[in-house]
């Protein structure tokens, strides 16, 4: 049995989808399904049972879960807007916390998620070597909870029993439910294809033009491809960016959409809102030297070739 925390979110629905076209079906979902249409990516999935996060956790405080054979905890907030702290730190830390040792105890493989939010601003570089884990400064409540459960299983000797996935800019199927948090394809898709038109922010730094800031988007099942080959290799510990490891702009998204819709480009630049302006992150390139160390050869798939892939689920209303 696979205990997958998050299972009913974007990237964990998707690696269920994974499991189920390797054959795997042994997977307990924990998942928190409130007033979102989440529910819909577990449609046409295969798992053994579900359980709600809070039952799931009260279970593994008082030891009444079986042992699995591995847990990937991808369950927590993504948000990179809300304030309230609190929420955060018992959400995506002590929960952590929790299902880390719990996973220790029992011995087995633990994959968490971890994020490229803990880079901040990139002062230091993109870099997932565990000994600059200290020198990072992330830009929000959201990079920064995740930053400490990296830094949690360093100081405490973990690193060696736990694999953690730094995720850079992913997009694709089943990220629907995310609202202000989807990426700009599936936010925009609609009003490319309808309307024609595309509206990104503006650019506050001189050495970035207006859509030419860059970000490592990287495919959703290339993603999965690259967990699905962490649990089959749980030798492999320590935390492994993923993204392309090759940055590209804003526009060059566009560009992308438009082509997939049939369009001519038209972009529109907007101004940033004000609360995002210092939290907002011009740069990002995963340097994926521990993945392709760890044997993973896999190439990615080009963006343009990602996003047309994409746009047809969206044209289509369709789910992975």
């Amino acid at each position: 049995m696979i205990i997958l925390t998050g299972g009913a979110g974007f990237i964990g629905s998707c690696f269920l989808w994974k499991l189920n076209q390797e054959g795997i079906k042994d997977v307990l979902v924990v998942d928190h399904l409130n007033e979102s249409e989440k529910w819909k990516n577990l449609v046409g999935k295969k798992y053994y049972d579900y359980i709600q996060k809070s039952d799931f956790y009260n279970a593994v405080v008082h030891r009444q879960v079986p042992k699995p054979d591995a847990i990937v905890h991808l369950g927590a907030c993504s948000s990179t807007t809300l304030t309230d702290a609190n929420y955060y730190i018992k959400n995506n830390y002590e929960y952590s916390k929790v299902m880390a040792l719990w996973a220790f105890e029992q011995g087995i493989p633990f994959i968490y998620a971890s994020s490229a939010a803990t880079y901040g601003e990139g002062e230091v570089g993109y870099d997932d070597d565990i000994s600059k884990l200290y020198s990072l400064s992330p830009l929000n409540m959201y990079g920064f909870s995740k930053h400490m459960f990296d830094l949690w299983l360093l100081n405490n000797g973990y690193m060696d029993k736990a694999a953690g996935i730094k995720y850079f800019n992913v997009f694709g199927p089943n990220e629907y439910h995310k609202g202000d948090m989807r990426s700009v394809i599936c936010k925009n898709y609609d009003e490319v294809a309808q309307k024609g038109v595309l509206k990104l922010f503006k650019s506050y730094r001189k050495e970035y033009s207006d859509g030419g800031q860059k970000r490592d988007f990287v495919y959703v099942k290339d993603v999965v491809d690259a967990m699905y080959f962490l649990l089959q290799n749980p030798s492999k510990t320590g935390i492994f960016n993923l993204g392309t490891g090759k940055a590209r702009t804003w526009n060059d998204i566009a560009k992308a959409m438009f082509a997939s819709a049939g369009k001519k480009e038209n972009i529109e630049y907007i101004e940033m809102p004000d609360y995002l302006k210092p939290k907002y992150q011009y740069f990002t390139e995963a340097k994926i030297d521990n993945l392709r160390k760890a044997g993973y050869s896999k190439p990615f798939t080009e963006l343009e070739d990602s996003v047309k892939d994409y746009c047809e689920y969206l044209k289509n209303k369709k789910y992975l």
